[in-house]
């Protein structure tokens, strides 16, 4: 019998009580894309820290996608002290500003939209249309000074960690690829649409992973250019399963029932740029993983209802922890931190506002405030549930029923 519950507080665990697991199992960590509402996962990971004291890394395999990819790739560097990378990865996520990310002075602003407009009016003759929105060069400058590549290797040879995988999507073929590097037992894959490809990790593939389209430029890795990896990740768990995980801790950053943008009870408006791109964003960075919960738990079944029938797939028991406070409602009390040329963008596409137009400042407010608030909502969130954090990263069967308020359960 499977076990599916849903948590108001974001939590969703699938678990299969009867199966019994190894004692040490190979736990992955599934890091979702977000932009500054990535965050959120810095505290999660902080608390895991704190409940798991003496522990090695406790994450043999990570899987990072575009912000998550940024916590993934500092949390390998340094596996062998992933105490001491958490305590990294909040130092860096509490103070950040926005101009560590992109250029957001008015100057860079005014000469970025003089060039789209010259671009448009000219048809493209006057002036080659711009690569992208921002400019994420302080962003690569930030990554540069941080994460050790060569420390990720260290980590495979020496025991720390199993594998690590970015995922990017190519522009030339459509693919989304999970750039990975680990041990040599763990062999390339192929399936519709998605592929797994071993690689020396580099800036580079961080930098593709993180590119998210029309605000970021794609990244050039051999003889095709990428973007975020969330585009095209119909299947987010999907690599970290192919590099042999055999339970996996997902850290989301969407809150559990705020499922896109909460309608109004005011007379219905046309909605603003701003609101569709917040609402483009957000479709990019969370839909798929739902998507893929419930199909785990629909393999699951097949697997213990028909083990003839199930040839190639195996159980694989999933945990997710997501917000329990709409991060836009957090955006929203902090709009007035953003540097002056953002905020200035932002009201002239309609990206602030209410909560619904804060959706899309939600994700591109790097700022300390309200990166802060996020970090100490994921640490909140994974202190009150860490009974079954701790079993679930333990090996040991899910509570059931699971008893945490706003819980319900299907068999």
């Amino acid at each position: 019998m499977c076990y599916v519950a849903f948590m108001d507080d974001g939590l969703i665990a699938i678990a299969v009580p009867e199966r019994r697991k190894a004692i040490h199992p190979v736990v992955g960590l599934v890091l979702t894309g977000g932009g500054a509402r990535s965050a959120y996962q810095v505290g999660v990971l902080r608390a895991l820290a704190e409940l798991l004291p003496r522990a090695r890394n406790p994450f043999p395999i990570i899987v990072g996608t575009s912000a998550g990819a940024v916590s993934a790739g500092v949390l390998a560097a340094e596996a062998h002290q992933w105490r001491r990378a958490v305590v990294g990865l909040e130092e860096v996520w509490a103070n950040f500003r926005a101009e560590q990310v992109f250029r957001v002075d008015p100057w860079h602003m005014l000469r970025a939209g003089l060039h789209w407009l010259l671009s448009l009016v000219s048809g493209g003759f006057m002036v080659a249309p711009p690569k992208s929105m921002l400019d994420n060069t302080p962003l690569r400058e930030l990554l540069s000074a941080h994460v050790d590549w060569r420390g990720v290797r260290r980590s495979i040879e020496r025991g720390h960690l199993q594998a690590l995988a970015l995922c990017a999507t190519s522009y030339a073929s459509g693919h989304s690829v999970a750039f990975y590097d680990g041990a040599d037992s763990i062999k390339e894959w192929s399936r519709v649409q998605r592929i797994g490809r071993r690689a020396q990790l580099t800036l580079d593939h961080l930098m593709a992973s993180v590119a998210i389209p029309l605000l970021f430029p794609p990244m050039p890795l051999g003889h095709e250019y990428f973007g975020d990896g969330a585009m095209r990740q119909l299947n987010p768990m999907s690599p970290a399963i192919h590099l042999g995980a055999e339970r996996l801790l997902v850290i989301g950053v969407r809150a559990r029932e705020a499922a896109g943008v909460v309608a109004s009870r005011a007379a219905p408006a046309m909605p603003t740029p701003g609101q569709i791109l917040g609402y483009m964003l957000d479709t990019l960075f969370t839909d798929q993983i739902f998507g893929d919960l419930e199909q785990c738990e629909r393999i699951n079944d097949l697997v213990r209802a028909a083990p003839a029938a199930a040839r190639g797939l195996r159980y694989v028991e999933t945990l997710m922890l997501a917000p329990s406070v709409d991060p836009r409602e957090i955006a929203a009390r902090h709009a007035h931190e953003m540097p002056r040329g953002l905020r200035a963008l932002l009201r002239v596409i309609g990206g602030r506002g209410d909560t619904a137009g804060s959706q899309l400042s939600s994700y591109l407010m790097f700022e300390s405030g309200y990166t802060r608030e996020l970090i100490e909502l994921g640490y909140r969130d994974a202190m009150e549930a860490r009974t079954i954090l701790l079993a679930f990263m333990k090996g040991e069967p899910l509570p059931s029923p699971i008893t945490a308020a706003g819980v319900t359960q299907a068999t």
